[in-house]
């Protein structure tokens, strides 16, 4: 029988890095251990209802929901509030484990607290991502080019400097891109088939143990309409959501179109009297229990989340993918090659265009067997099950 044991898991306050975690977390406390989850307040609820004991602290980047131009615009923008977070964060993290050490870390890609934690009381840590990771020459293909610029400013010469010395006075030797970019130990929460070079990744570091669904019944069951031949839901996530042309747009493609339903899903920053007349087969909706609906949907209009991605791939549903930000152009391309999605730039999304892919791949028998065969794969990735004995197999061998 396995140990019961402390398991630690640290995150940030977005729903894109909290939500991959929680079936895992929920199993953990199913199999007796002790699970805490350092996390700001606004997820305490949340992660509490996993049976996790939330250890709260508090966090300087911008709440989900906030305008997305607090992360800035630049890559040095984003990178130094993670950064500066980090910092103060420590402190308080170190004092809400004072005398209470895990025997394991789990810990999300950006929560960089975490491993300095794991380093300083001499436990393995575990990350866990929610989207894609470095594969053998990425380094050389992307990071390079990526950061050429910024590293010859002062300003990403001065962030570079103040992140090596926060993590020397630590005891950490590792340059800063390889401790953001190169745990020890990672198990990937997406499917591997939306894993870019998915040949050229270290499976002896990272695992693809795809998606950790788990029963969302709490949430809310959906119902296809009485005489509806196609549900299509439209959501951009919980981030980029203040795309109140976009969603005119949507109504325009799918509002009185026959025999179709559109659940539009908006966010909290667009005022729904922003969208005009609305006609009546079209649902607008500030939130709404996501896998439910695509369990019942013929067509998701994705912003192409890694979590949403993989839920389109699960549901077996076709995507048009419209990406506002950081992974989720990758993740469309993604899609498209798998041959279940098409990509639209948010300015190329006209009703017009809309209108005409979704019937084009709504009815495409490719797209239906491509997703089929995906589905197939994803299933023997064994999500949380299999994350859940990954985890505690480094327990009584670390320990040992």
């Amino acid at each position: 029988m396995t140990r019961r044991a402390h398991i630690a898991m640290f995150s940030i306050a977005a729903h894109g890095h909290v939500n991959p975690s929680l079936e895992v977390i929920r199993e953990l406390v199913a199999r007796g251990h002790r699970v805490t989850y350092a996390i700001p307040p606004l997820f305490a609820e949340k992660v509490a209802e996993t049976g996790a004991e939330p250890k709260p602290w508090n966090s300087t980047l911008p709440e989900p929901g906030a305008d997305p131009g607090a992360w800035g615009t630049e890559l040095l923008d984003h990178v130094e509030l993670f950064l500066a977070d980090a910092i103060q964060a420590l402190p308080q993290l170190a004092e809400a484990y004072e005398g209470d050490v895990p025997d394991l870390v789990l810990h999300d890609i950006t929560a960089y607290p975490a491993r300095v934690l794991a380093h300083r009381w001499g436990v393995p840590a575990i990350s866990l991502s929610p989207n894609l990771v470095a594969w053998e020459g990425y380094e050389e293909e992307v990071a390079e080019p990526m950061w050429a610029e910024p590293k010859n400013t002062a300003r990403g010469q001065a962030y570079y400097a103040r992140f090596q010395a926060w993590l020397e006075e630590n005891g950490i030797t590792l340059h800063p891109d390889a401790f953001v970019g190169r745990p020890d130990r990672s198990l990937v929460l997406i499917p591997r088939v939306l894993q870019p070079h998915a040949d050229r990744v270290d499976e002896s570091t990272y695992t693809f143990v795809g998606a950790c669904q788990g029963d969302r019944s709490v949430q809310g069951e959906c119902r296809r309409p009485d005489g509806v031949e196609k549900v299509v839901l439209v959501s951009l996530g919980s981030a980029f959501t203040d795309r109140p042309g976009f969603y005119r747009e949507c109504v325009r493609a799918f509002g009185g179109l026959p025999g179709w339903h559109l659940v539009l899903q908006i966010g909290g920053q667009v005022d729904p009297a922003r969208l005009g007349d609305v006609p009546s087969n079209v649902e607008v909706r500030s939130w709404v229990p996501q896998l439910a609906i695509l369990r019942q949907a013929d067509l998701f209009v994705t912003h192409a989340g890694a979590g949403g991605s993989q839920e389109g791939l699960a549901t077996g549903t076709p995507m048009i993918a419209v990406p506002q930000a950081v992974d989720q152009f990758g993740n469309a391309d993604m899609l498209e090659s798998l041959g279940v999605a098409r990509r639209l730039a948010t300015e190329e999304a006209t009703a017009e265009a809309l209108r005409s892919t979704a019937l084009a791949l709504v009815d495409d028998p490719e797209v239906v067997r491509r997703l089929k065969e995906i589905q197939a794969g994803m299933a023997q990735e064994g999500g949380t099950r299999r994350a859940v004995e990954l985890i505690e197999a480094e327990l009584p061998r670390r320990r040992a």
